[in-house]
């Protein structure tokens, strides 16, 4: 069985899903490879470009069915910051070391936890909370499409 396109996230027909893949954010940019279901049945994915799969995406199979994409629970850290300059001036630091980020609604920064960057973030006045968590970084200005048709 093949998934052959992906359909963003509120797009495709959910009573037409089949299963489930929960995969890690380092995982969810792929072209081709075997990807196993939470339900225990094995697909392949095979597109034509490599895509950036987001949580709530549908990996649509050739038989017309779905597989829901789940962005995996990862040791991330939410970085909140005072006032818009703030964050500005925190968001250059992280963008200088080219780390891949979230931005999350209310101006938050999620990013994979590392000790050095919370260190850093924290001595810029930054306050860093450290939980598990989806982590959906932003594709890139680079990218080309975020989702492969």
């Amino acid at each position: 069985m093949r998934a052959l396109a992906v359909d963003p996230a509120g797009s495709w027909d959910a009573r037409r899903r089949k299963g489930c893949v929960t995969l890690a954010s380092d995982a969810r940019h792929r072209r081709r490879m075997t990807l196993r279901a939470d339900e225990g049945f094995e697909f392949l994915l095979d597109l034509v470009h490599a895509a950036y799969l987001k949580g709530g995406d549908g990996l649509a199979l050739e038989d017309g069915s779905y597989v829901e994409v789940k962005a995996a629970n990862e040791p991330v850290m939410d970085i909140s910051c005072k006032d818009p300059a703030h964050l500005a001036r925190v968001a250059w630091h992280v963008g200088n070391r080219h780390l891949a980020v979230q931005v999350l609604p209310g101006g938050v920064l999620r990013l994979l936890d590392d000790h050095v960057i919370a260190e850093m973030a924290e001595k810029l006045g930054a306050r860093v909370e450290r939980r598990n968590a989806p982590f959906d970084p932003e594709p890139g200005a680079y990218a080309g499409e975020a989702h492969g048709h």
